[in-house]
């Protein structure tokens, strides 16, 4: 079976992911400037939406880089700590992604092993700074290293369709001590021909739709007239997808 992980920043979301038979979904705040952890509130409320779909938690202290000063680290440190110490139910798993890297373009060993330790026991994913990093295969032996359990990449390419020779070349090294998440341009049109080709058995992509705000007055940089939230329509058709089906329509029409 391969599991399908829907990356969204709406709370409607969370109920659509599930609903639509979405196996994780990754939470985060501000995906529109790549994503930042979102606030405790927004955590709380995830998991009271929540009966059975597993919630991953975005660990980003700010956009941009990936290399963090001690000051911002800590600050990480103690985000995980808040959201661990947050009720959810039993069956709803919450995990943590996280990542750092040093200047050079490398994994940084400490700081990365500062926030696995802060996760303690739950289920931990390097996000897609694992693309940007210089030499892939050693970076994939430090996380196993760390004991981290998930690294989301897109085989260094800027779409996954542009990377499925080094994902299943990260898929044989990675063997079942790490999983390798594919995210970057997976489709409902696509996920199972990235499946077939790269042998992951994760897939991670956003499922948006455009809709319009309800906002009174003429469009501001604050409210723009319209937003994006989750699409019941991707979710089900990428889920249907990768069990083997199609989707009905046409879902697949964004790229993010």
């Amino acid at each position: 079976m391969t599991v399908v992980e829907i990356c969204l920043d709406d709370l409607a979301g969370v109920r659509v992911a599930e609903e639509g038979g979405a196996d994780r979904i990754e939470l985060c705040a501000a995906l529109g400037e790549g994503g930042i952890t979102p606030s405790i509130g927004t955590v709380a409320a995830a998991l009271s939406a929540a009966t059975r779909i597993g919630i991953q938690v975005l660990i980003r202290q700010r956009p941009g880089d990936f290399v963090y000063d001690d000051a911002e680290l800590q600050a990480m440190v103690d985000d995980i700590h808040s959201i661990r110490a947050l009720p959810s139910p039993a069956q709803v798993t919450v995990g943590f992604v996280i990542g750092a890297l040093r200047a050079d373009g490398r994994i940084d060993m400490e700081a990365t092993r500062r926030l696995v330790a802060a996760c303690g026991y739950a289920p931990v994913t390097f996000h897609k700074a694992f693309d940007q990093v210089v030499d892939r295969t050693q970076a994939l032996e430090q996380l196993v290293e760390l004991g981290v359990g998930r690294v989301l990449t897109s085989g260094g390419a800027p779409r996954v369709t542009e990377g499925t020779d080094e994902l299943k070349a990260l898929v044989e090294q990675a063997g079942d001590r790490i999983v390798i998440l594919a995210g970057g341009g997976v489709r409902p049109a696509n996920a199972a021909d990235i499946v077939a080709r790269t042998g992951v058995r994760e897939v991670h992509l956003r499922a948006p739709r455009i809709v319009t705000t309800v906002g009174a007055g003429a469009p501001t940089a604050y409210d723009t007239g319209e937003r994006e939230v989750t699409s019941a329509d991707v979710v089900r058709a990428v889920v249907a997808a990768v069990a083997g089906g199609r989707g009905a329509g046409n879902p697949g029409e964004t790229t993010a």
